[in-house]
């Protein structure tokens, strides 16, 4: 069997590069595998050589020690690869399709998956409804992050690309199928963005500028992006967007300087539970408010799409409640306002064919906005140390040089 090196989490601040187990067809005991999904058989599953693997925002609340995750866990939920090998119950992916892999993993046959609600599949995770690839209490199905990776009902997950070549030429675009693009795409539509909508997005990394882009992508006829991080902003601004620099103090006051009224017609929050103050409270963490920032700047009516990461286990919170993930929240303001909210993760399926036309047919250039930028995988720890620091850009693992041969 050839090598397969992973990007493994060894404990707060600390990812390496090394050897881990090359993928079968049968779920195997392992760090952060559910003891109910060992033994696992999936005939059903396909084995892809990694072409893009993304590094991820909610990768690195695990790396940060803000999760439970287990040392050892092998990480990676964006996945984007070349079908190397098939099961036997695999009946319509054939070795060789280059393919795009939802980071949601479900089995399309239970009641929620026939709904396409794919981001809470019943039967993939024997705690609660809903899984992911290398994720802290989603199953324990192992991270791409890697030179190889497994997809499970490879049939059903599996989005493929229709012209190999033209898929290699636009493959840093692509790579964002996975995750970000159509979960910012998902917060968007969430919030009701329609032609001449006004926007604000809570959050300029990787998420919050591909729904900045998707924003325009829907016909939104202003879009602003606030966040602490000043070259984060400029990058926001770099494909027309508005900011607004929270570090500065309430967002209200700079989206009344933009739009002439303190108010905006949707709002999706891409910064989750790690949040910060606003003004002289940037320096703190206040995992409430960005979502009570949104109740309070969306126009009463309106609705709040959350893509962004909320947890029921964080160990490195600073009061008890939120290790819990209990937040102080102003419902009543929200209530109040008849505001609609719509959290959880993006079901990836109900989006990912239409953004993938859209991408083919020059519609959108989501690498570009969210300014994707492929290293080796060796030098995955960098990136992540980088991405941690606050850097402008989302890094896209190549562990075969193949987004290197194609550029």
């Amino acid at each position: 069997m050839p090598e397969n090196r992973g990007v493994v989490y060894e404990g707060p601040g600390k990812v390496e590069v090394r050897e881990v187990g090359y993928p079968d067809f049968e779920l195997k005991d392992g760090p952060g595998v559910n003891p109910a999904n060992v033994g696992r058989k999936l005939p059903h599953a396909a084995i892809i050589k990694t072409v893009a693997t993304n590094i991820c925002g909610s990768d690195q609340h695990m790396v940060r020690g803000r999760t439970t995750a287990p040392h050892g866990l092998v990480l990676g939920h964006e996945i984007t690869g070349e079908v190397i090998e098939t099961g036997p119950d695999v009946e319509y992916i054939k070795t060789g399709d280059l393919v795009s892999v939802p980071f949601n993993i479900s089995c399309g046959r239970c009641r929620n998956c026939k709904a396409r609600k794919t981001d809470i599949c019943e039967n993939v995770n024997p705690d609660r409804p809903g899984s992911a690839y290398g994720y802290v209490d989603m199953g324990g199905w192992v991270g791409g992050q890697a030179d190889f990776a497994l997809v499970p009902y490879a049939d059903w997950n599996l989005l493929k690309f229709p012209d190999k070549d033209q898929a290699m030429e636009k493959m840093l675009d692509l790579a964002m199928l996975a995750d970000i693009f159509p979960t910012g795409f998902h917060g968007c539509v969430s919030a009701g963005v329609q032609p001449g909508s006004t926007v604000y997005v809570a959050g300029a990394g990787p998420v919050g500028l591909a729904a900045a882009a998707s924003a325009f992508l829907l016909g939104a006829a202003v879009v602003i992006v606030g966040d602490l991080n000043k070259q984060r902003l400029e990058q926001a601004r770099s494909f027309g967007c508005e900011t607004v620099d929270v570090s500065q103090g309430a967002p209200e006051d700079q989206i009344e300087q933009i739009l002439g009224v303190p108010e905006v017609d949707c709002a999706v929050d891409a910064v989750g539970f790690e949040a910060r103050g606003h003004g002289r409270d940037s320096g703190q963490e206040q995992p409430a408010t960005v979502l009570n920032s949104l109740m309070g700047l969306t126009r009463a009516g309106g609705a709040l799409g959350i893509p962004g990461l909320y947890v029921t286990g964080d160990p490195g919170a600073h009061d008890e409640a939120a290790k819990h993930g209990s937040l102080s929240l102003r419902l009543g303001l929200g209530w109040s306002k008849s505001l609609a909210f719509t959290t959880g993760q993006c079901p990836v399926m109900k989006y990912n064919r239409q953004l993938m036309m859209a991408i083919l047919h020059d519609r959108v250039q989501i690498a570009k906005a969210v300014n994707a930028t492929s290293i080796p995988l060796e030098m995955a720890p960098q990136g992540y140390h980088e991405f941690d620091e606050g850097a402008a850009r989302k890094y896209v693992l190549d562990p075969h040089g193949m987004l290197t041969k194609a550029a």
